[in-house]
């Protein structure tokens, strides 16, 4: 049992539905990072998608990528942001989600990558370029180190990809709300719905719904259909919005608290 599966359990028994904020890590610094874990755990985040800063982040909107060029510029890295998750470790039991590319995990860890993940108190990984047809060996990898491994599911995804995506999935399944990149968006698309009603026909894990999910209007009708509603675009901004405001930390908490507002026991 990984923390990401106790806390589903624990959002089951107590019939409410999870609340999955994303935030770039090093944005805009790695000690405001650590503030905004404790902080958004304590504004009743369920699971935290820490985002690893890249290059040439293809499935983000300009919002994370703004983010991801800001945290580069001051050269951090993974092991930076390892280092700073084994710190906050020391403070909170939140589940942390990496979410990240292929590349900057294989550079920094290479065949160590599951022990060293586990060593600094990551719970799951995300990897957003990795195909469930190359995914072997790192599911093995990451199954050893008791690591979840989350894979994506898109609109356009067939049964049978979504049946083989099961397979290799632990943790909870993430639906894309929309194709193309992140970012906010007005309204949902209806399709999402029946995407997660496929994905429950093929997996028993639980499903949260990402990618333009920014008010709470939006959260509340996610929570309507899956299991937890991920926000990460809205939040970003905020942070960025408030880079020379002192109360960063505060307002990015802020914000979050009101998304979640409607997530009351039943």
């Amino acid at each position: 049992m990984t923390r990401i599966t106790d806390k589903f359990d624990q959002l089951k028994r107590e019939g409410r539905k999870g609340f999955i904020p994303y935030i770039t890590a090093g944005d805009p610094d790695l000690d405001t990072t650590e503030s905004l874990i404790l902080a958004l755990d304590r504004a009743g985040a369920d699971i935290i998608e820490l985002g690893i800063p890249f290059s040439d982040p293809m499935a983000d909107g300009p919002v994370i990528q703004r983010a991801s060029e800001r945290a580069l510029i001051k050269s951090i890295g993974v092991a930076d942001i390892l280092a700073m998750v084994g710190h906050v470790r020391r403070s909170t039991d939140v589940p942390i989600v990496l979410f990240t590319y292929f590349n900057p995990l294989m550079q920094f860890a290479g065949e160590k990558m599951g022990e060293k993940l586990k060593q600094s108190g990551v719970d799951g990984v995300l990897i957003t370029d990795l195909i469930p047809e190359e995914a072997e060996h790192f599911v093995a990898d990451m199954r050893q180190a008791d690591i979840d491994t989350i894979f994506l599911v898109a609109p356009t995804s067939t049964d049978e990809r979504i049946r083989m995506i099961s397979g290799f999935a632990t943790g909870f399944i993430y639906v894309v709300a929309r194709t193309g990149v992140t970012g906010m968006r007005e309204d949902i698309s209806s399709d999402v719905r029946a995407i997660v009603e496929r994905v429950r026909r093929q997996s028993s894990l639980p499903v949260a719904v990402g990618f333009g999910i920014s008010t709470p209007e939006h959260v509340l009708e996610v929570w309507d259909y899956a299991d937890a509603a991920v926000v990460g675009s809205r939040l970003v901004m905020e942070i960025e919005k408030n880079l020379n405001n002192p109360r960063i930390v505060d307002e990015v908490a802020h914000l979050a608290a009101g998304l979640i507002g409607g997530n009351q026991t039943t």
